[in-house]
């Protein structure tokens, strides 16, 4: 398997470099989300409209200039300042002559990492667990349980494999992309090779840290992880449109994904017609179970609000989430140099969260879905884009890129000039 197939399946840890748009709409600026079930907390009240008309209208310009030329097959945006609805659309179509609309669910993938955290430093805030924990006090037959602490697996700093990268792995999950993946065939993956590193001083994106997180959180508890994600994140932010699933299922309406990235895979040739409807592929594989999960454009733009404002947690532990200290930190070494890397002000981590600039983020890419949220805490802008791509929004090899990630930037810096997100 080639490096350019596994980066297919890394992806999710991706900044892009071109800005993405969108055809038509299908719900004016200030409309609600027709058949959704949101509460308050989770989607507009009737009638709500723009704060900013004209701003409203420079979004939607960026949003159709950008859909034609990065290929997208469908657009949903939703941006708010001070918890006011600045523009709430859909664009583009969730299937041929099915038009998208801001109601359709889909797939959050790494959004629910900042859901673990929430968890995590609610736990640490309660002295239920302390970031200074070795792994070891919670699953001590696990490898390598012994050096790495609980915050260098919340950080991303333990030297853990990430298990998306063994070869194993890639074979498995795109020749059967609907394979049910357990925790453990994801975990030997990972933790069954020497670590990366000494931990803590170098970094590396790793599906497998948050693995491990899920299971300490479960055993501090007793309590299973979907559980108390949903008792203590969703509930209380009012999340009512995301929703854990042991299943590939995906709520009506679906938006629907489609993709080309088991090209290279199967070895269809560049220039052959490949593009096949990824909406079902099983995401078992992707994060700790009981955090796999669906939601919606209205708790995306809430949840982006809830991670940059630190809202379940001290203001100790909201600023540990958010913190931009390991910028400078880690870079290519040794037989960690395609792995490693070092933070900077475009994408530095602290505790579940991704800070770019001064703003902070997620941003999941997978199985033909990119999402974003964002939250610029001093302006109080909180964007949510989630975006699927048409066959010619795939590279010649059939990789992607997150084209929500660069809709997202090219929307922050319209919004805040002298604050945008780094491109």
């Amino acid at each position: 398997m080639t490096k350019r197939t596994a980066r297919v399946l890394t992806a999710s840890v991706v900044l892009a470099l071109t800005i993405v748009g969108a055809a038509h709409s299908t719900a004016s600026a200030g409309d609600g989300p027709s058949g959704a079930t949101g509460s308050p907390a989770s989607a507009p009240k009737a009638g709500e409209v723009s704060v900013d008309r004209a701003q409203a209208a420079a979004v939607m310009r960026i949003v159709r200039a950008a859909m034609k030329e990065d290929h997208l097959k469908a657009v949903i945006v939703r941006v708010t300042v001070d918890g006011k609805n600045l523009v709430t659309r859909a664009a583009g179509e969730s299937m041929t002559g099915v038009p998208a609309t801001t109601a359709m669910h889909f797939r959050n993938g790494a959004v629910a990492i900042g859901y673990m955290a929430n968890l995590l430093l609610q736990l640490v805030d309660e002295g239920t667990v302390s970031l200074d924990d070795k792994v070891s006090k919670w699953l001590p037959r696990l490898p390598h349980a012994d050096k790495v602490t609980v915050e260098q697996l919340a950080r991303m700093t333990s030297g853990y494999h990430d298990y998306v990268h063994s070869p194993a792995f890639i074979e498995g999950v795109y020749a059967n992309p609907f394979r049910q993946w357990t925790t453990l065939e994801k975990l030997a993956l990972g933790v069954n090779e020497p670590l990366w590193y000494e931990p803590g001083t170098n970094w590396n994106y790793a599906h497998t840290n948050y693995v491990i997180l899920g299971l300490i959180m479960e055993r501090a508890t007793g309590r299973p992880l979907g559980q108390l994600l949903r008792t203590r994140v969703l509930e209380p932010l009012g999340l009512n449109n995301t929703v854990g699933w042991s299943t590939p299922h995906i709520p009506e309406p679906v938006l629907h994904a489609f993709s080309s990235e088991r090209r290279e895979f199967l070895g269809i040739p560049e220039g052959t017609s490949f593009y096949e409807e990824s909406s079902f592929w099983n995401p078992s594989w992707t994060i700790a179970d009981g955090s796999i999960q669906t939601t919606n454009i209205y708790d995306l733009n809430t949840s982006a609000i809830a991670l940059g404002t630190g809202a379940l947690l001290s203001p100790e532990s909201g600023r540990a989430m958010i913190s931009t200290d390991l910028r400078g930190f880690g870079g290519p070494e040794g037989s960690c140099e395609n792995q490693c890397h070092q933070q900077w002000v475009k994408y530095s981590y602290g505790i579940g969260a991704v800070t770019t600039g001064n703003w902070v983020m997620q941003n999941p890419l997978f199985g033909g879905y990119s999402a974003v949220e964002a939250y610029l805490p001093s302006k109080k802008i909180a964007i949510a884009v989630a975006v699927t791509y048409a066959e010619d929004g795939f590279a010649p090899d059939g990789s992607p890129t997150n084209q929500a990630d660069t809709l997202f930037r090219a929307i922050g810096a319209q919004l805040a000039p002298d604050d945008a997100p780094p491109q």
